[in-house]
């Protein structure tokens, strides 16, 4: 290698010599190496390992030597250098950084760059510059701490909700079930009498009565079919007689002959009726039973003189009176369903009553305890009951104890038997005891689908437009549920009335119509 200087074991050239064909100085143009080295020692010479003059020598830089333009290269030391390998060698006192590696340090004023020479047996090594270290001052740190927070804060209020300190009130709807046992109430008022042999109904099973309909007819002790037979030979014998009578007229009697005809046209209505023509059997057999008697009171009339015939209607009128004796004739009070089924209830659950009852006091009559009757309606048999139709009443037990119903609200009722029947029920009032919730029903409607039902099975639905907030705005105050509502700086409670959780959210409609809205902003606990 050109103009490479390599100091001769002897030690290091003096100032101004020339060394394998170099120029003399250190440098280009005489040029001068870096202060502090090369300069002549108090000796021309000097052992390996031998120190220099630490007053005339400096400590050695490479960098500096690599800032007056020269070059560094690095040869293995020998001999007792080598016993240093790896480690610092000290010249004039000061460590060395290249020589824990065990290199020599050489010079070319050609070269620009520091370069090693690499022993045999090991990885090039390349010299690079430090790079320069960030410094933080105090504004950056306030930045980065500042853009740190904001983003935990931002983070924390995105996915923490429960971190907020205000909701909103917003409109929903609500669909939910709820099933439970009910049991049917209606008003109804049940008439009886003592000593009942028997029934004849005038009226019909589960029909409609205006007040003074007939509704049936109650014989009691005493009285006997024998009794019945007996006042029909009479009637039989009278209606005998009277066609002889009038088959024995030799005259042409107009009234006569005119009842006559009545009652033969009404018969044959009331024959055409039974045989499927179309008409009012009732009202056809109304009318010829007034023919008979109009026929009847005029052949009395006729034939007042004739003893034999006034003797048979004295006979028909004391077995009508000895019947009647042990007879009532029962007529309708008021309009209403008529029905001659009764299963006890009727005495002490009617729709007068049906909100006194507690849940321990329906749980018992669904399972069977009818109310206890009075000491004088013991002993009396039911004859007939009246119910009044349009508007019936279901005391239900809920399944479900943490349903809160809302008073007034209409929700559908399916009863389990008698084909499911659906109707809608508004809430009258409810009650909680005894571990059951207790829900008073009103049902406007007709009562004959439920004329026979007493206890079921049921399912209230509800489905109802209603209003909700976050769980955590439901707040009580002095007893009462509601919620805070916020007005810039006005904190207002009003009362609401929760009707169901879910999701978080709690549903709820106002007590007072009016004063919430969706929208509104609410404080959250």
């Amino acid at each position: 290698m050109d103009n490479q200087f390599y100091p001769p074991s002897g030690g290091y050239p003096q100032g101004g010599q020339t060394v394998q064909g170099g120029m003399a100085g250190y440098g280009p143009q005489g040029q001068q190496p870096p202060q502090g080295y090369g300069q002549q020692a108090s000796q021309d010479a000097y052992a390996p390992g031998q120190m220099p003059d630490a007053a005339a020598q400096q400590p050695y830089n490479p960098y500096d030597l690599q800032q007056s333009g020269y070059a560094a290269y690095l040869q293995p030391q020998q001999g007792a250098a080598q016993e240093a390998a790896y480690g610092y060698q000290n010249y004039g006192g000061a460590q060395q950084p290249y020589a824990e590696a065990g290199y020599e340090y050489h010079f070319d004023h050609t070269q620009s760059v520091m370069q090693e020479q690499t022993p045999t047996g090991f990885p090039p090594q390349e010299l690079k510059p430090q790079k320069p270290r960030l410094r933080l001052t105090a504004f950056h740190v306030a930045v980065i701490v500042a853009a740190l927070g904001f983003l935990g804060w931002y983070l924390y209020a995105t996915f923490v909700p429960e971190a907020a300190k205000y909701g909103q009130i917003t409109s929903g709807s609500l669909a939910a079930n709820h099933a439970g046992d009910c049991l049917i109430v209606r008003h109804e008022v049940p008439f009886d009498a003592e000593g009942v042999t028997s029934v004849v109904y005038d009226a019909e099973e589960g029909s409609s009565v205006i007040r003074n309909d007939p509704i049936c007819k109650v014989y009691s002790s005493g009285y006997s079919t024998r009794e019945m037979n007996t006042l029909q030979n009479y009637r039989t014998s009278i209606r005998d007689y009277q066609k002889k009578l009038i088959e024995s007229e030799t005259t042409y009697d107009a009234k006569l002959n005119r009842v006559n005809s009545d009652v033969l046209t009404y018969a044959k209505a009331v024959r055409d009726l039974i045989g499927g023509a179309r008409g009012s059997l009732e009202n056809q057999e109304e009318l010829l039973a007034n023919a008979v008697a109009a026929r009847q009171v005029y052949m009395k009339s006729k034939y007042a003189a004739d003893q034999r015939l006034s003797r048979l209607f004295d006979d028909e009128l004391s077995q009508t009176q000895r019947i009647d004796s042990w007879t009532k004739q029962y007529t309708a009070t008021t309009a209403g369903v008529v029905s001659f089924y009764s299963d006890g209830y009727e005495y002490g659950l009617t729709g007068d009553n049906y909100t006194t009852f507690e849940p321990r006091q329906v749980r018992g009559m669904i399972n069977g305890a009818a109310p206890e009757k009075t000491t004088a309606q013991k002993g009396k048999t039911t004859i007939y009951r009246m119910v009044e139709d349009g508007e019936w009443f279901v005391l239900f037990l809920s399944d479900d104890t943490d349903w809160n119903p809302v008073k007034g609200q209409v929700y559908q009722l399916r009863l389990e038997r008698f084909e499911n029947t659906q109707v809608f029920a508004e809430v009258v009032s409810f009650t909680r005891s005894g571990g059951e919730l207790l829900v008073r029903l009103k049902v406007s409607g007709s009562v004959k689908p439920v004329l026979y039902m007493r206890s079921c099975g049921a399912i209230l639905g509800e489905s109802m437009s209603t209003m909700y907030v976050p769980e955590r705005a439901i707040y009580v105050q002095d007893g009462m549920t509601g919620v805070v509502v916020v007005n810039g700086s006005t904190e207002s409670f009003i009362p609401v009335n929760v009707i169901h959780y879910a999701n978080g959210n709690a549903y709820f409609q106002a007590i007072q119509q009016g004063h919430l809205f969706e929208g509104m902003t609410v404080l959250l606990f």
